[in-house]
């Protein structure tokens, strides 16, 4: 193909079909920058957001959309991950009751899964997951493209091993240090 037009909504909808039509494959459509969704908006609001509750189909495609600085200027820094979180849910204010299958009802009752993996084994069990749940939720994934190249970013191996899964937080190892104006309010 040559001198075709960036056409993002017609890629992501062909993406979006071949999930709907095989649902068990792994289907990704990843932008080169977080705000490429600007122009397949048309798209993500009315069949991968509402897709189930409208069209009544379900789609497990997975959008890769790096958000944060690049270095290839402030139109691309933004994949808008507010965007995303508002279309997530219908209602924002029902909490599904804490039962033994907490996490998988929770993912039930949303239109899609939006998140930001800060470590290899964590973006490794979330695609795995995106594969193994009973059902198809579209997933959104807002991590950096430098963090995939990042040498201090890494998992060991342990993290991969049968038994692990995806952590919905991790936290942060590090010591706690109080930064220089928090002592002034301190003292």
């Amino acid at each position: 193909v040559c001198n075709s037009s960036l056409s993002e909504y017609g890629i992501l909808g062909f993406e979006l079909g071949y999930s709907m039509t095989n649902p068990n494959a792994l289907v990704l459509w990843e932008g080169q920058f977080g705000d490429f969704a600007n122009t397949a908006q048309c798209i993500i609001d009315q069949f991968i957001a509402s897709g189930q509750s409208k069209w009544v189909r379900q789609s497990g495609l997975v959008m890769l959309l790096p958000h944060g600085m690049e270095g290839m200027g402030p139109e691309h820094s933004s994949a808008r991950p507010e965007r995303f979180l508002q279309m997530s849910s219908d209602d924002p204010e029902y909490f599904p009751p804490e039962q033994e299958e907490f996490a998988i009802q929770q993912l039930i009752n949303i239109n899609m899964i939006v998140a930001n993996c800060s470590n290899p084994a964590n973006y490794f069990h979330l695609l795995r997951r995106q594969t193994a749940l009973p059902f198809r939720k579209p997933l959104i994934v807002m991590t950096p493209k430098s963090l995939l190249r990042h040498p201090e970013c890494r998992s060991s191996f342990d993290d991969l091993q049968p038994g692990t899964e995806f952590k919905r937080m991790i936290l942060d190892s590090g010591q706690l240090q109080q930064s220089c104006i928090c002592q002034e309010v301190l003292s």
